[in-house]
Protein backbone atom coordinates (compact mmCIF):
# COMPACT_ATOMS: atom_id res chain seq x y z
CA UNK A 1 0.00 0.00 0.00
CA UNK A 2 1.39 3.37 -1.01
CA UNK A 3 2.05 5.81 1.83
CA UNK A 4 1.38 8.73 -0.53
CA UNK A 5 -2.22 7.82 -1.39
CA UNK A 6 -4.93 9.60 0.54
CA UNK A 7 -7.54 7.02 1.58
CA UNK A 8 -11.23 7.66 1.07
CA UNK A 9 -13.99 7.46 3.62
CA UNK A 10 -17.30 6.43 2.07
CA UNK A 11 -20.64 6.96 3.80
CA UNK A 12 -24.11 8.23 3.08
CA UNK A 13 -23.19 11.52 4.74
CA UNK A 14 -24.70 11.03 8.18
CA UNK A 15 -22.54 12.77 10.77
CA UNK A 16 -22.53 9.79 13.13
CA UNK A 17 -21.29 7.41 10.43
CA UNK A 18 -18.63 9.82 9.23
CA UNK A 19 -17.37 10.41 12.77
CA UNK A 20 -16.84 6.70 13.37
CA UNK A 21 -14.86 6.13 10.17
CA UNK A 22 -12.93 9.36 10.60
CA UNK A 23 -12.08 8.45 14.19
CA UNK A 24 -10.59 5.15 13.02
CA UNK A 25 -8.63 6.82 10.22
CA UNK A 26 -7.27 9.61 12.42
CA UNK A 27 -6.24 7.15 15.13
CA UNK A 28 -4.30 5.27 12.45
CA UNK A 29 -2.45 8.44 11.46
CA UNK A 30 -4.30 8.80 8.16
CA UNK A 31 -5.64 12.00 6.57
CA UNK A 32 -8.58 10.75 4.51
CA UNK A 33 -10.81 12.38 1.96
CA UNK A 34 -14.56 12.23 2.61
CA UNK A 35 -16.78 10.89 -0.19
CA UNK A 36 -20.56 11.02 0.26
CA UNK A 37 -22.78 8.45 -1.46
CA UNK A 38 -25.95 10.03 -2.86
CA UNK A 39 -27.75 7.48 -5.05
CA UNK A 40 -30.57 8.66 -7.27
CA UNK A 41 -34.02 7.14 -7.49
CA UNK A 42 -34.97 4.34 -7.54
CA UNK A 43 -31.78 3.15 -5.80
CA UNK A 44 -32.11 5.70 -3.00
CA UNK A 45 -35.16 3.80 -1.72
CA UNK A 46 -33.69 0.30 -2.11
CA UNK A 47 -31.33 -1.20 0.51
CA UNK A 48 -27.82 -1.06 -0.91
CA UNK A 49 -27.18 -4.77 -0.43
CA UNK A 50 -29.77 -5.38 -3.17
CA UNK A 51 -28.16 -3.04 -5.71
CA UNK A 52 -27.09 -5.13 -8.75
CA UNK A 53 -24.21 -2.80 -9.65
CA UNK A 54 -23.16 -0.74 -6.59
CA UNK A 55 -20.20 0.86 -8.39
CA UNK A 56 -22.46 2.25 -11.08
CA UNK A 57 -25.07 3.49 -8.58
CA UNK A 58 -22.34 5.26 -6.58
CA UNK A 59 -20.37 6.48 -9.62
CA UNK A 60 -20.83 10.19 -8.81
CA UNK A 61 -18.82 9.77 -5.60
CA UNK A 62 -16.15 7.55 -7.14
CA UNK A 63 -14.38 9.88 -9.54
CA UNK A 64 -10.98 8.28 -10.24
CA UNK A 65 -8.34 7.61 -9.31
CA UNK A 66 -9.79 5.39 -6.58
CA UNK A 67 -7.15 4.95 -3.83
CA UNK A 68 -5.84 1.61 -2.61
CA UNK A 69 -7.41 2.01 0.85
CA UNK A 70 -11.12 2.64 1.40
CA UNK A 71 -12.91 2.90 4.74
CA UNK A 72 -16.68 2.82 4.87
CA UNK A 73 -19.37 3.06 7.52
CA UNK A 74 -23.00 2.01 7.19
CA UNK A 75 -24.86 -0.37 4.89
CA UNK A 76 -24.63 1.76 1.76
CA UNK A 77 -20.86 2.06 2.09
CA UNK A 78 -20.56 -1.68 2.71
CA UNK A 79 -22.16 -2.54 -0.63
CA UNK A 80 -19.93 -0.12 -2.51
CA UNK A 81 -16.77 -1.20 -0.70
CA UNK A 82 -17.42 -4.86 -1.47
CA UNK A 83 -17.79 -4.04 -5.17
CA UNK A 84 -14.52 -2.05 -5.21
CA UNK A 85 -12.31 -4.59 -3.50
CA UNK A 86 -9.65 -6.22 -5.65
CA UNK A 87 -6.10 -7.56 -5.31
CA UNK A 88 -4.54 -4.12 -5.08
CA UNK A 89 -7.21 -2.34 -3.06
CA UNK A 90 -7.98 -2.88 0.64
CA UNK A 91 -11.43 -2.17 2.07
CA UNK A 92 -12.28 -1.68 5.74
CA UNK A 93 -15.88 -1.61 6.91
CA UNK A 94 -16.98 0.03 10.16
CA UNK A 95 -20.13 -1.59 11.63
CA UNK A 96 -21.73 -4.89 10.70
CA UNK A 97 -22.05 -4.88 6.88
CA UNK A 98 -25.00 -7.30 7.01
CA UNK A 99 -23.57 -9.21 4.07
CA UNK A 100 -20.84 -11.81 3.51
CA UNK A 101 -17.96 -10.71 5.74
CA UNK A 102 -15.48 -12.41 3.41
CA UNK A 103 -15.96 -9.56 0.95
CA UNK A 104 -13.97 -7.19 3.20
CA UNK A 105 -10.34 -7.13 4.26
CA UNK A 106 -11.33 -5.95 7.73
CA UNK A 107 -14.52 -5.18 9.62
CA UNK A 108 -14.57 -3.17 12.86
CA UNK A 109 -17.74 -4.07 14.75
CA UNK A 110 -19.04 -3.47 18.24
CA UNK A 111 -19.20 -6.31 20.71
CA UNK A 112 -22.98 -5.99 20.83
CA UNK A 113 -23.18 -6.73 17.09
CA UNK A 114 -22.21 -10.32 17.98
CA UNK A 115 -20.14 -10.60 14.79
CA UNK A 116 -17.07 -12.81 14.71
CA UNK A 117 -14.55 -13.86 12.07
CA UNK A 118 -10.85 -13.86 11.24
CA UNK A 119 -11.17 -10.43 9.63
CA UNK A 120 -13.36 -8.89 12.37
CA UNK A 121 -11.96 -6.46 14.96
CA UNK A 122 -14.32 -6.31 17.94
CA UNK A 123 -14.61 -3.17 20.08
CA UNK A 124 -16.60 -2.56 23.23
CA UNK A 125 -17.62 0.96 22.22
CA UNK A 126 -18.40 2.77 18.99
CA UNK A 127 -15.45 4.35 17.18
CA UNK A 128 -15.14 8.12 17.55
CA UNK A 129 -12.83 11.15 17.42
CA UNK A 130 -12.48 11.83 21.16
CA UNK A 131 -8.80 11.83 22.15
CA UNK A 132 -6.89 13.28 25.12
CA UNK A 133 -5.26 15.77 22.75
CA UNK A 134 -8.58 16.95 21.31
CA UNK A 135 -10.11 17.25 24.77
CA UNK A 136 -7.17 19.34 26.01
CA UNK A 137 -7.41 21.66 23.02
CA UNK A 138 -11.19 22.03 23.33
CA UNK A 139 -10.95 22.70 27.05
CA UNK A 140 -8.62 25.60 26.33
CA UNK A 141 -10.94 26.96 23.61
CA UNK A 142 -14.15 26.77 25.64
CA UNK A 143 -13.09 27.38 29.23
CA UNK A 144 -13.71 31.14 29.15
CA UNK A 145 -17.03 30.72 27.32
CA UNK A 146 -18.28 28.37 30.05
CA UNK A 147 -16.85 30.48 32.89
CA UNK A 148 -20.23 31.93 33.86
CA UNK A 149 -21.73 28.49 34.52
CA UNK A 150 -21.60 27.21 38.12
CA UNK A 151 -19.31 24.32 38.97
CA UNK A 152 -19.49 21.40 39.17
CA UNK A 153 -20.62 21.43 35.54
CA UNK A 154 -22.98 18.79 34.14
CA UNK A 155 -23.00 18.27 30.36
CA UNK A 156 -26.24 16.81 29.01
CA UNK A 157 -26.23 15.10 25.60
CA UNK A 158 -29.69 14.69 24.09
CA UNK A 159 -30.47 12.13 21.39
CA UNK A 160 -33.91 11.43 19.99
CA UNK A 161 -36.43 8.87 18.77
CA UNK A 162 -34.69 6.13 16.81
CA UNK A 163 -37.28 3.43 16.27
CA UNK A 164 -36.15 1.55 19.37
CA UNK A 165 -36.23 4.15 22.14
CA UNK A 166 -38.62 7.06 22.57
CA UNK A 167 -37.53 10.58 23.44
CA UNK A 168 -40.63 12.61 22.76
CA UNK A 169 -42.27 15.47 24.61
CA UNK A 170 -43.34 13.42 27.68
CA UNK A 171 -39.86 11.95 28.17
CA UNK A 172 -38.26 15.34 27.49
CA UNK A 173 -40.47 17.03 30.07
CA UNK A 174 -39.60 14.39 32.66
CA UNK A 175 -35.86 14.77 32.03
CA UNK A 176 -36.20 18.56 32.08
CA UNK A 177 -37.82 18.34 35.50
CA UNK A 178 -35.03 16.12 36.81
CA UNK A 179 -32.36 18.52 35.57
CA UNK A 180 -34.08 21.57 37.05
CA UNK A 181 -34.54 19.85 40.40
CA UNK A 182 -30.89 18.79 40.42
CA UNK A 183 -29.77 22.35 39.67
CA UNK A 184 -31.93 23.86 42.41
CA UNK A 185 -31.06 21.24 45.01
CA UNK A 186 -27.36 20.71 44.33
CA UNK A 187 -26.33 24.06 42.82
CA UNK A 188 -24.67 22.55 39.75
CA UNK A 189 -24.27 24.18 36.37
CA UNK A 190 -25.91 22.52 33.37
CA UNK A 191 -25.03 22.82 29.69
CA UNK A 192 -27.19 20.91 27.18
CA UNK A 193 -26.62 20.07 23.54
CA UNK A 194 -29.40 18.53 21.46
CA UNK A 195 -28.61 16.44 18.39
CA UNK A 196 -30.15 16.72 14.94
CA UNK A 197 -32.54 13.94 15.96
CA UNK A 198 -33.84 15.74 19.05
CA UNK A 199 -37.51 16.69 18.89
CA UNK A 200 -37.76 20.52 19.10
CA UNK A 201 -40.43 20.05 21.76
CA UNK A 202 -37.90 18.21 23.92
CA UNK A 203 -35.31 20.95 23.45
CA UNK A 204 -37.91 23.60 24.29
CA UNK A 205 -39.00 21.78 27.45
CA UNK A 206 -35.43 21.46 28.68
CA UNK A 207 -34.65 25.10 27.89
CA UNK A 208 -37.77 26.31 29.67
CA UNK A 209 -36.93 24.26 32.77
CA UNK A 210 -33.24 25.05 33.18
CA UNK A 211 -33.01 28.51 31.62
CA UNK A 212 -34.43 30.39 34.63
CA UNK A 213 -31.88 28.58 36.81
CA UNK A 214 -28.94 29.65 34.69
CA UNK A 215 -28.69 26.54 32.54
CA UNK A 216 -27.77 26.78 28.89
CA UNK A 217 -29.01 24.93 25.79
CA UNK A 218 -27.16 25.14 22.47
CA UNK A 219 -29.52 26.43 19.78
CA UNK A 220 -27.50 25.28 16.73
CA UNK A 221 -26.13 28.80 16.14
CA UNK A 222 -22.43 29.53 16.28
CA UNK A 223 -19.80 26.91 17.01
CA UNK A 224 -20.92 23.50 18.22
CA UNK A 225 -19.84 23.26 21.89
CA UNK A 226 -20.02 19.44 21.95
CA UNK A 227 -16.30 18.68 22.35
CA UNK A 228 -15.89 21.60 24.74
CA UNK A 229 -18.66 20.18 26.89
CA UNK A 230 -17.03 16.75 26.93
CA UNK A 231 -13.71 18.32 27.85
CA UNK A 232 -14.92 20.55 30.69
CA UNK A 233 -17.75 18.55 32.26
CA UNK A 234 -17.44 17.23 35.79
CA UNK A 235 -20.23 14.76 35.00
CA UNK A 236 -22.00 13.82 31.77
CA UNK A 237 -25.64 12.76 31.34
CA UNK A 238 -26.47 10.98 28.07
CA UNK A 239 -29.82 9.71 26.83
CA UNK A 240 -30.02 5.94 26.39
CA UNK A 241 -30.75 5.93 22.66
CA UNK A 242 -27.26 6.79 21.38
CA UNK A 243 -24.42 4.25 21.50
CA UNK A 244 -22.17 6.80 19.79
CA UNK A 245 -22.71 9.60 22.32
CA UNK A 246 -22.34 7.20 25.25
CA UNK A 247 -19.08 5.93 23.74
CA UNK A 248 -17.77 9.47 23.24
CA UNK A 249 -18.68 10.47 26.79
CA UNK A 250 -17.02 7.33 28.16
CA UNK A 251 -13.74 8.29 26.46
CA UNK A 252 -13.42 11.28 28.81
CA UNK A 253 -12.40 11.18 32.47
CA UNK A 254 -15.87 12.31 33.59
CA UNK A 255 -18.37 9.94 35.20
CA UNK A 256 -21.24 9.14 32.82
CA UNK A 257 -24.89 8.76 33.82
CA UNK A 258 -27.47 7.30 31.43
CA UNK A 259 -30.94 8.86 31.23
CA UNK A 260 -33.19 5.86 30.67
CA UNK A 261 -35.88 5.91 27.99
CA UNK A 262 -38.89 3.73 27.19
CA UNK A 263 -38.28 1.20 24.46
CA UNK A 264 -36.22 -1.87 23.76
CA UNK A 265 -33.27 -2.93 21.63
CA UNK A 266 -31.34 -6.17 21.99
CA UNK A 267 -28.12 -4.67 20.62
CA UNK A 268 -28.24 -1.47 22.62
CA UNK A 269 -29.36 -3.43 25.65
CA UNK A 270 -26.24 -5.61 25.40
CA UNK A 271 -24.10 -2.49 25.02
CA UNK A 272 -25.59 -0.76 28.05
CA UNK A 273 -25.29 -3.90 30.18
CA UNK A 274 -21.60 -4.20 29.26
CA UNK A 275 -20.97 -0.54 30.12
CA UNK A 276 -22.75 -0.95 33.45
CA UNK A 277 -20.84 -4.14 34.22
CA UNK A 278 -17.56 -2.38 33.36
CA UNK A 279 -18.51 0.28 35.91
CA UNK A 280 -18.00 2.99 33.30
CA UNK A 281 -21.60 4.25 33.41
CA UNK A 282 -24.45 4.33 35.91
CA UNK A 283 -28.11 5.19 35.52
CA UNK A 284 -29.27 8.76 36.10
CA UNK A 285 -31.85 9.16 38.88
CA UNK A 286 -32.10 12.95 38.86
CA UNK A 287 -29.19 13.53 41.23
CA UNK A 288 -25.66 14.81 40.85
CA UNK A 289 -23.91 11.53 41.69
CA UNK A 290 -20.25 11.54 40.59
CA UNK A 291 -18.07 8.45 40.88
CA UNK A 292 -14.48 7.55 40.06
CA UNK A 293 -14.11 7.00 36.30
CA UNK A 294 -11.36 5.96 33.92
CA UNK A 295 -11.59 6.75 30.18
CA UNK A 296 -12.72 3.79 28.08
CA UNK A 297 -11.72 4.10 24.44
CA UNK A 298 -11.14 1.18 22.05
CA UNK A 299 -10.58 3.33 18.94
CA UNK A 300 -6.75 3.55 19.22
CA UNK A 301 -6.40 -0.22 19.64
CA UNK A 302 -8.70 -0.91 16.68
CA UNK A 303 -6.61 1.48 14.56
CA UNK A 304 -3.37 -0.19 15.65
CA UNK A 305 -4.74 -3.61 14.71
CA UNK A 306 -5.87 -2.26 11.33
CA UNK A 307 -2.42 -0.90 10.60
CA UNK A 308 -0.79 -4.15 11.62
CA UNK A 309 -3.15 -6.35 9.63
CA UNK A 310 -2.92 -4.22 6.48
CA UNK A 311 0.82 -3.65 6.79
CA UNK A 312 1.13 0.13 6.88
Amino acid sequence: MSDTVTPWILSEGLAGLQAQALGLAEAAGLRPEMRVLRPRAPWSSIPARFWPMPRRVAAAALTPPVPDLLIGCGGMAAAVLASLRDRSRRVVQVQNPRMNIGRFDLIVANQHDELTGANVIVTRTALHRVTPERLAAEAARWRDRFADLPRPLVAVLLGGNNGRYRLGEPQGAALAGQLATMMAREKVGVMVTPSRRTDPAVTAAVAAAIGPLGGRVWDFTGENPYFGMLALADLIVVTQDSVSMISEAAATAAPVLIAGLPGRSRRQGLFLRMMLDEGRVRMFDGRYAPFSATPLNDTPEAAAIMRRRLGF
